[in-house]
């Protein structure tokens, strides 16, 4: 059973979340039906992370660390990811390493590299070294994930 507050799996017995505390008695009878809704699904609707993303490119936390929402905007060439306390989007676990991945320009395109982490660096949940980044990609540093915006 996946809690509604903070998402994490917890054993099928569980009356609460073992991370947040969070209910997890359904109030709901047995018979209701849970809809999926995908933002940016509707044709008029803009992108709610397009609007986010302004002019620039940007990072923007999607979970972790009670941290969502957060947006890094990508200002010069080089931008650095990790545990370490001076880098640029600093993801404070030990999930993530002190000098764990940079964010490149390279012309018109971003790219980002992996700096040698001991857990990886994942985009669309592949592991990966090195990988031009394209508007909506997902990455995962650690616990922690977000999602890569061009402005259009």
């Amino acid at each position: 059973m996946f809690c509604p507050e903070c998402g994490i799996r917890n054993s099928e017995a569980a009356a609460f979340c073992v991370r947040c505390g969070a209910s997890l008695i359904a109030d709901q009878p047995e018979s209701a039906i849970t809809l999926s809704y995908i933002p940016g699904d509707e044709e008029n609707e803009p992108n709610a992370l397009a609007a986010v993303a302004g002019d620039e490119a940007c990072l923007v936390m999607r979970s972790g660390g009670g941290r969502a929402g957060e947006t890094y905007p990508l200002r010069g060439v080089r931008i650095t990811i990790g545990r370490h306390p001076a880098a640029a989007i600093f993801l404070d676990d030990v999930t993530v390493s002190r000098n764990h991945a940079v964010v490149e320009r390279a012309g018109a395109d971003w790219i980002i590299v992996d700096e040698g982490s001991l857990n990886g660096t994942y985009v669309n949940r592949r592991r990966a070294d090195r990988v031009a980044l394209a508007d909506g990609d997902e990455l995962q540093i650690g616990k922690y994930k977000l999602t890569f915006i061009v402005p259009s």
